[in-house]
């Protein structure tokens, strides 16, 4: 998916985005990705159509992250975004990669919102 479509995308779903310092990092892969694999049907007994992760990573490397973690499906999304350009442009960049937040998204509207407030890249 291209980050240009993601509105599009979301516009009648109800998603979690979570932006990770990047694919294949220490505890965004022994963590955080593994917690919303395991709690995905819980999500989504809450209404959750649509779990997008977000890194600095390229295409090819987002989608072998999901791949080796199991995903065969479209159930989580791999976003791949090179220049930090959605996480910049919300205000939660770091240096070099997105921090650590998550996003739920409504129908086009975001209902929530939080940032790793003291985050220890990656």
């Amino acid at each position: 998916m291209l980050l240009s479509s993601l509105s599009l995308e979301l516009a009648n779903k109800k998603a979690v985005i979570v932006a990770v310092p990047g694919a294949f990092t220490p505890t965004c892969s022994s963590a955080h990705l593994p917690s919303y694999i395991n709690n995905l049907e819980k999500l989504k007994a809450k209404g959750v159509d649509q779990v997008i992760f977000l890194a600095h990573n390229d295409a090819f490397v987002m989608s072998g992250w999901g791949k080796v973690n199991g995903i065969k499906d479209d159930s989580i999304l791999f976003v791949s975004d090179p220049q930090v350009a959605f996480s910049s442009q919300i205000g939660w960049a770091g240096p070099e990669r997105a921090n650590r937040y998550a996003i739920v998204v409504d129908h086009g509207k975001v209902v929530y919102a939080a940032k790793e407030e003291a985050p220890e890249l990656p």
